[in-house]
């Protein structure tokens, strides 16, 4: 069987089109400098492709796409760069099985397997769409594969098109090209891009009085003056964001160096007017939608997500989030150096109940800050808050123009969307 291979900058799979066509040696360079390109095989006759290999060795990734006579994907590989650079890791996949010609591609009552694996031997197989989930099962070898030289790359998908011999590779005539110029530039956004972690959204805005969002049930909040509600002292100099129902030798999830000092806390609020059934009648209200650390009165201009020590972004998939874990509905600003005595403070007082307890504090003042507890001996303190559900809330750090860290956001119930303002324009960033 003989399979044409083609390159191009990018892929679009809505139409299942190249953009800006290369040749085998721009694309030889492209890989060289880490560069994203993609490679296509077809077979004479065929109008969909045998599978696309999307690569971008800056990102870590090779991904892989495999589509059916009628132009359906039906699996999709992703494949990362990690410290060994001649072999490349099985980190996620998902296979459709279609049931007959006529099923949509990715219909979501269609049956598929999504694996879920990590380096350290963890991994999940999950049979979609009744969410049967067990361990991957795979063997060492099954989650690798040998990285090969550019332009000997074999067909993976050549069992599945049913192939009994190694296919002949031939140079395929230009490939239908939907780019334009001399090939500089971005790609179009309907393009593949390589998985990006979790963005933030407008963070600033939830700080902003006036600026109009919704929450996806509530048609229309307004942002109003945020609630200052007290202060913490971090004088270890690195701040923790974690949960509270975690052994203590674990430690925080997540750490922020910051200089040692006191700073302020403040919560998001939004406030909008909704029609109560039992009292027949609109009711006005507010509500929180984040928490920030402010460390210091410059705005931020740019925000990211915070790390753990066990977290790499060379394997975070498509919109994945990092970040605490609870399982009790509670996350808290903390000073990582005194952490293990403020939640055994935090413990003893919520759980326990020890009364005249010293260093804790219930603070039942209607705030979604709803307990204090402070170690006398190092200075350190710990304000815990009420979040929205169970689950990993990511922790979002602002940055100033110059790079300084100038606050630390939690979202209680993910980023709101932000409306138009009342001319029609949208508001600042």
């Amino acid at each position: 069987m003989v399979v044409e291979v083609g390159y191009a900058q990018a892929w679009d799979p809505e139409s299942r089109a190249a953009w800006r066509t290369l040749s085998a040696g721009e694309a030889r360079e492209r890989d060289a400098a880490g560069l994203p390109y993609v490679v296509v095989y077809r077979t004479a006759g065929r109008e969909a492709p045998l599978e696309v290999r999307l690569v971008s060795w800056r990102d870590h990734h090779v991904g892989l796409w495999v589509y059916d006579d009628q132009g359906r994907r039906t699996q999709d590989l992703d494949l990362r760069l990690l410290d060994d650079p001649a072999r490349l890791f099985h980190r996620y996949s998902v296979a459709w099985n279609y049931p007959d010609p006529e099923t949509a591609e990715f219909d979501p009552q269609c049956p598929r397997v999504i694996l879920d694996l990590f380096p350290d031997g963890r991994g999940r197989r999950v049979e979609e769409p009744r969410g049967y989930t067990t361990s991957a099962g795979l063997r060492e070898d099954e989650r690798w594969m040998d990285r090969p030289a550019f332009g000997e790359w074999p067909l993976l998908s050549a069992r599945v098109h049913g192939f009994t011999e190694p296919p002949v590779f031939e140079a395929a005539e230009p490939l239908e090209d939907k780019g334009e110029g001399d090939g500089g530039g971005e790609a179009p956004a309907s393009c593949w891009r390589p998985p990006r972690p979790a963005r933030p959204g407008r963070i600033g805005e939830l700080f902003r009085p006036g600026v109009r969002v919704t929450d996806g049930y509530h048609p229309e909040q307004t942002v109003i003056e945020p609630r200052r509600v007290g202060t913490v002292r971090v004088p270890s100099g690195l701040l923790a964001v974690s949960g509270l129902f975690i052994s203590h030798e674990k430690g925080p999830h997540i750490t922020v160096p910051v200089p040692p000092g006191e700073y302020v806390l403040d919560e998001a609020r939004v406030a909008y007017a909704y029609h109560c059934e039992w009292r027949d009648a609109e009711v006005e209200t507010t509500d929180p939608t984040a928490v920030r650390l402010l460390l210091s009165e410059t705005p931020a201009v740019s925000w990211e997500m915070a790390l753990g020590a066990d977290d790499d972004l060379r394997l975070f998939i498509e919109d994945q989030i990092a970040g605490f874990d609870t399982d009790g509905a509670t996350g808290c600003f903390a000073d990582a150096g005194s952490f293990a005595s403020l939640l055994s403070l935090f413990e003893r007082g919520l759980i326990d109940g020890e009364p005249g307890l010293d260093g804790y504090e219930d603070l039942a003042d209607g705030s979604m800050f709803i307990h204090r507890t402070w170690d006398t001996a190092t200075g350190g303190e710990l304000m815990a808050f009420a979040t929205t559900g169970d689950g990993t809330y990511p922790v979002w750090l602002g940055r100033s123009a110059a790079g300084e860290p100038v606050s630390v956001v939690v979202l209680i119930e993910g980023m709101p969307e932000i409306l138009a303002e009342r001319d029609g324009a949208t508001a600042d960033a």
